[in-house]
């Protein structure tokens, strides 16, 4: 049950309740012409455009298959820059860790920064270092933030879909969620999954090497696709037709979220991004994101359509049309 008048951990799971929080204290307060509800504000500065980003990470536990919340720190905001067409070009990062924390994971930590910094192409130049009181904080939580280039020609945002586009996802989804899920053994579940935290500049790069005009680029991470989708459509005041036999979901994770429950759509991903692409220009971007280190598995998942604006309809597997539940609440696990 929600509290009234009080922050609850819904507040900060990605989906409706997220929205209404950042609409009524956020907007509210900072309202500016390049205040943005996009991966990142794109800034008219002299030599250029540039997207400029920030996000924090508090995921619970610190290291889990696949990575850990330096590489995820990373990634998140090199991702977010991307999602704007910019090429990464620097990042700061500031901690607060907990008393008591291990050095020797700290230094892990650190270590995984630099290596997915460098190849993602950016360099970490500045910091902040805060210690809290035991119980303060839950181990170690970083926010970085980044800036980089935008090319010329290239706009993208979540305002831009249009009627006919397709909607791409860069490879399988839900995979980040649930990693965390069960490396938090609450469940007692055994599968071999492994988190698909990754940079995708490289990924976006090549996309943009075929064409320009890409309409929207989006991380998939608090919410997963589904959150992400109804976002786009409410900023375009369009309609999404979703295949729900399309979407790429391993079978680990469909098992899974079978066990629990659990909407693979609703899930996080921290290495897939959502593409709205006019349809003349899809199969081509598809072509080159099969070529990518991280992104062999995408596919085309659904189409904008001028129906039911704001609103995301899937088709299932037995040809059924349905409404995709909005997202509400807590959505599980949480990833930060």
């Amino acid at each position: 049950m929600e509290e009234k008048g009080r922050v609850t951990l819904a507040h900060g799971a990605g989906g409706k309740q997220t929205s209404e929080l950042i609409d009524r204290v956020f907007k509210e307060y900072f309202a500016n012409p390049d205040l943005t509800g996009d991966d990142a504000a794109v800034l008219g500065l002299a030599g250029g455009r540039y997207a400029f980003s920030t996000d924090g990470f508090i995921v619970s536990p610190a290291s889990f298959p696949g990575g850990n919340i330096g590489k995820l720190s990373i990634c998140g905001t090199v991702n977010d820059l991307a999602c704007m067409g910019a090429k990464p070009l620097y990042i700061t990062c500031a901690f607060v860790i907990e008393e008591g924390f291990p050095m020797e994971e700290l230094e892990q930590i650190a270590a995984s920064m630099a290596v997915t910094a460098k190849e993602a192409g950016v360099r970490i130049v500045a910091g902040d270092t805060k210690v809290a009181g035991k119980g303060q904080v839950d181990g170690v939580f970083i926010t970085t933030s980044g800036i980089g280039l935008i090319p010329e020609g290239v706009e993208t945002s979540g305002s831009k879909a249009v009627p006919g586009d397709l909607v791409l996802v860069t490879g399988d989804i839900g995979r980040h969620g649930c990693t965390i899920l069960l490396a938090r053994e609450d469940f007692g579940i055994e599968a071999d999954v492994t988190s698909d935290c990754a940079p995708l500049a490289g990924a976006v790069k090549a996309m943009l090497d075929v064409t320009d005009q890409i309409h929207v680029i989006r991380d998939a991470t608090r919410g997963g696709v589904g959150t992400v989708l109804y976002e786009i459509a409410e900023q375009s005041e369009v309609g999404v037709s979703l295949d729900a036999e399309a979407v790429p979901v391993r079978e680990d994770v469909k098992g899974v979220c079978g066990m629990l429950g659990l909407e693979p759509l609703y899930l996080a991903c921290e290495g897939r991004l959502v593409v709205i692409v006019p349809e003349e220009h899809a199969q081509a971007v598809l072509a080159a994101l099969r070529e990518g280190k991280y992104t062999g598995s995408a596919a085309v998942i659904g189409r904008i359509t001028d129906e039911m604006p704001g609103r995301v309809i899937m088709t299932t597997e037995i040809g059924a049309k349905t409404l995709l539940p909005p997202p509400r609440g807590e959505l599980l696990p949480r990833i930060c």
